[in-house]
């Protein structure tokens, strides 16, 4: 079943660039936006010599002694977060990182209900979630393919460069969204985006919350939230989330739904040693799925414009998938404050499907010009991988610096098979390819398939050099060995190929809350294609180059940042054409640069908010606008405030904009500029009970998914949430 579609063809592309929508955020970061709520509290505290209540809080002693199996669990009503080690392993603050972060914090998702990976990255500053069909999904950032997940900072490329179903977030306590080239936390990849999902971890205390979600469509959502001390000394802790949704959905014939279990154990061996072990599972049907999408055009070159339910999915279709995720984390704390930690994982991904896929250009004037396609896939993909890894503080000139050093190896195996389906070609007249009519065909015309093992073999380090007060110098790289043996539909799938990449960042402290920052890093991107010759192609080789500022205001409740960024990756393989019927590949290059504005935080006393704009160009060796598919200008707002008068209740809306996309100049698959609109609000009656209300879609735009193929279909229309939550 697996199809290679050719890439987004490179032609020219006529689209305005302006920074004109920056300039109040440009505003926004260097006034810090104070309310005059923190103005009140700083008089009072003036005044009194005390500390205004706003600013007061807890004290927390932190023991050198105690190793942390990961990073701390942040603030649960908050949109933003105090530290973060996705961009350079090191837990810095994000004024502290070189290098533009975002995050999708745990309130952010919960208030929006954002349960899945693609509600979360179409909320998400620069990334563009490319829903080419409806459970197998593309990401996009900077222009290029996101092809890195993590869970705690640790992760195995994807295989195909897409995912197969979609990640429920029930597990995950925030989201981290390192943009720009990140090889030094991911050994391999595009210059894109690395997306690191943060879990949920045992708690010392016992809490527990239910959930349960009616919307549209029928769907029904239930989830559960565990955590606490399993022994008397408090010494072994354990979390377990759950949930399960079904229900139909806007599409024909389409019913998805989703299983999700994780369960997590933290044992502290000793006052320096925790031991940590997890597991999860997420199970997704697809009963009616597409395999493809819509035609975008006619015959007579004329666009297509079906009804927003309108699928080519058959009455028989259907796509499962499967994911299962095992870990151990052990952490010691050594002499000092530094810390050693070593992970150990295994991950094993499963496909089931039978779909029909429809390829062709209908014709108006016979009802026919679209064939059938039926195909039976499946797919595993079984993953290891180790990591471990040194970090503390060093003194060097009479000055603390950080450091850490590590080692990181995995291996992937990937085996799939299609069997096609008989009828191939067959013409579709009428409404036979949209009503879901055609009958299930014996699935024995041919087999084809694929069987190949890649390994990663990473050394990586990383210092912060305090050079001063207010400078700071990062220098980091990491060494990898890739290679994979094996085939894939009767082309070899062979290679072996390594490079290092370095990262440089240097952040200079303007003032108390805000600095200057500059840095570049680089990645590869292994690649198995082959040239005319038959020689396998090079690596594509990534390099990320951004300058900016950042801010930290209201005792580090909101941080910003403004960003000016150059991507660059060379010897991209490109279909070049064929020697008989095999085909052979080229390099290329392409180019991404920008400005990216981000804010997230508390802006007022019950005031949450994040913000992230972006304006782009992407344009390949000539000059000429490429990877038309990927918007050149997105807005990503969100944000909720609680009622002055009456705290229990609080409002919210959310913004998603982007500029127009098109598969190609040439193709019918476009889509004009859009905006949508979310609403959402919630009431607590109590401090264990909240019931909770959200709209999609408000105005009922109609939009396509994405262009990334030249095949596509609509968005949810409008539809509507209710919601009830209980926490202890």
């Amino acid at each position: 079943m697996q199809v290679h579609r050719p890439a987004a063809a490179h032609a020219p592309f006529t689209s305005g660039f302006t920074l004109r929508p920056l300039c109040l955020a440009v505003m926004l970061a260097a006034t810090g936006v104070a309310s005059q709520a923190y103005a009140d509290d700083a008089a009072t505290a003036a005044a009194t010599g005390k500390a205004a209540d706003v600013a007061v809080l807890p004290a927390v002693t932190v023991s050198a002694e105690v190793p942390t199996a990961q990073l701390p669990t942040e603030k649960q009503d908050t949109y933003t977060i105090k530290h973060s080690d996705s961009a350079t392993r090191l837990n810095l603050s994000p004024r502290e990182t070189p290098q533009a972060v975002s995050v999708v914090t745990h309130a952010k998702m919960e208030d929006f209900n954002l349960n899945t990976i693609n509600d979360v990255l179409a909320n998400t500053t620069g990334v563009t979630v490319e829903k080419v069909e409806t459970n197998r999904t593309y990401y996009t950032a900077r222009g290029f393919d996101i092809t890195n997940f993590q869970m705690d900072g640790i992760g195995v490329p994807m295989t195909y460069s897409l995912q197969y179903g979609d990640i429920d977030t029930a597990m995950f306590d925030r989201i981290e969204i390192v943009r720009g080239a990140n090889g030094l936390s991911s050994s391999t990849g595009n210059p894109s985006a690395t997306v690191n999902f943060i879990r949920k971890r045992p708690t010392d205390d016992f809490q527990a919350s239910a959930g349960l979600t009616i919307g549209s469509w029928d769907t029904k959502r239930l989830d559960v939230d565990v955590s606490g001390p399993l022994n008397q000394e408090g010494t072994v802790t354990g979390r377990v989330v759950a949930a399960h949704e079904d229900g139909h959905s806007y599409l024909d014939r389409y019913k998805p739904s989703r299983d999700v279990f994780y369960g997590v154990l933290e044992n502290k061996l000793s006052d320096k040693t925790v031991l940590t072990l997890g597991y999860s599972y997420q199970k997704e049907d697809g009963k009616g799925a597409m395999w493809g999408a819509l035609p975008m055009s006619y015959s007579d070159g004329s666009s297509t414009n079906y009804p927003v339910g309108t699928s080519t999915a058959t009455d028989w279709s259907y796509m499962d998938t499967t994911e299962q995720r095992v870990f151990a984390e052990l952490a010691h704390a050594l002499d000092n404050g530094w810390q050693w930690k070593s992970t150990l994982g295994y991950n094993q991904f499963d496909t089931d499907s039978a779909l029909f896929y429809v390829y062709g250009t209908p014709n108006k004037t016979t009802g026919g010009g679209l064939y059938a396609y039926p195909s039976r896939y499946e797919s595993s993909n079984k993953q290891v991988y180790f990591d471990s890894n040194l970090g503390g503080k060093y003194t060097l000139a009479e000055r603390q610096h950080d450091f850490n050093l590590g080692v990181n190896l995995s291996r992937s195996r990937l085996t799939d098979v299609s069997h096609y389906g008989a009828g191939i070609g067959t013409e579709l007249f009428g409404s036979t390819a949209f009503n879901g009519s055609y009958a299930m065909p014996s699935f024995d015309a041919s087999v084809d398939g694929s069987s190949y093992v890649d390994t990663r073999k990473t050394l990586y380090a990383a210092t912060r050099l305090n050079l001063a007060d207010p400078l700071k110098l990062l220098l980091g790289a990491n060494y990898t060995q890739a290679s994979s043996s094996g085939y894939s539909y009767g082309v070899g799938h062979a290679l072996d190929q390594s490079a290092t990449s370095p990262y440089v960042g240097l952040v200079v402290d303007l003032t108390e809350q805000i600095s200057a920052y500059g840095s570049v890093a680089k990645i590869f991107n292994p690649q198995t294609q082959t040239d005319a010759s038959g020689a396998t192609l090079a690596a594509a080789r990534g390099t990320g180059k951004e300058i900016g500022l950042k801010g930290e205001f209201f005792q580090r409740r909101l941080n910003t940042s403004l960003s000016l960024f150059e991507v660059q990756q060379d010897n991209i393989a490109e279909q070049a054409g064929y020697v008989g019927s095999k085909a052979y590949y080229r390099g290329i290059s392409a180019k991404s640069k920008g400005v990216e504005f981000d804010v997230s935080g508390e802006l007022a006393h019950n005031w949450q908010a994040s913000l992230g704009m972006v304006a782009q160009q992407i344009t390949g060796e000539n000059g000429d606008d490429v990877r038309l598919y990927v918007p050149r200008r997105q807005v990503r707002l969100s944000t909720t405030w609680r009622v002055p008068q009456l705290e229990q209740l609080k409002l919210g809306a959310s913004l998603n904009y982007q500029s127009e996309t098109r598969y190609s100049s040439t193709s019918a698959a476009y889509q004009g500029g859009y905006s949508v609109w979310n609403l959402m609000a919630s009431y607590e009656v109590d401090k264990h009970l909240t019931v909770a209300a959200n709209l999609y879609n408000v105005l009922n735009r109609k939009y396509l998914t994405s262009v990334y193929w030249d095949q596509s279909y609509y968005a949810a229309p409008v539809n509507a949430s209710v919601s009830v939550k209980w926490k202890y």
